[in-house]
This record gives C-alpha cells, structure tokens and sequence, in this order.
C-alpha cells in the first residue's frame, strides 16, 4: 500500500444512465497519485484505493477522468448510507492507494 492521502470535495451524481456518485480528487493530488503509480497499467486508468469518510472504510479503484483532469472515487449509497451524506454535501476523504 502507498501512502494516505487526504482531501475534501463535493460528492457529486453521474448525468448518465447510472445513478453513480462520485468525488473527484484535487488535480494535485491526481498528479501525485499518477506520478507514484508510475507504469501500472490497469482497466480504464484505474488504481486500487482503500478509501475512508469519518469511520467508514471500504476497498475500491478511482478512475482517470480526462474531462476533469483528475481522478474519481466512486461513493456507493452503502458508504453515503453508513457516514449520513448524500449527493452535493462537502465531506473529508481519504485514499490509500494500492500500487501492487
């Protein structure tokens, strides 16, 4: 496991077909994230991530999102369910990125 990251943003719904909610990482952090990962070459640009919001934890990837130019960390309803947020509330998150 790398190192932990933490920031804030806005937990924010997908316009597609799916309801997915996402937050999207600070660009910085992206790039700091990227550059660390180095050559790792997985599906859609993603990197396993051990993600947290307040005492809720749980294993999933963020994605390259080119439109944002960062990173994306899906935010399942049993993660919003469990921390009490939803869709257009500012929380603190933090990754631990996975670079094996």
């Amino acid at each position: 496991m790398g190192p932990e990251f933490e920031f804030s943003g806005e937990i924010w719904l997908h316009d597609g077909p799916a309801a997915w909610c996402f937050l999207t990482l600070p660009p910085e952090l992206a790039e700091e994230i990227e550059f660390l990962a180095g050559e790792i070459s997985r599906p859609f640009g993603s990197i396993r991530v051990e993600a947290r919001i307040g005492d809720v934890s749980w294993s999933t990837s963020i994605f390259k999102d080119k439109k944002r130019g960062s990173y994306l960390l899906p935010v399942k309803s049993a993660v919003r369910k469990k921390s009490g947020i939803d869709v257009g509330e500012k929380v603190a998150c933090s990754v631990t990125p996975d670079f094996d």
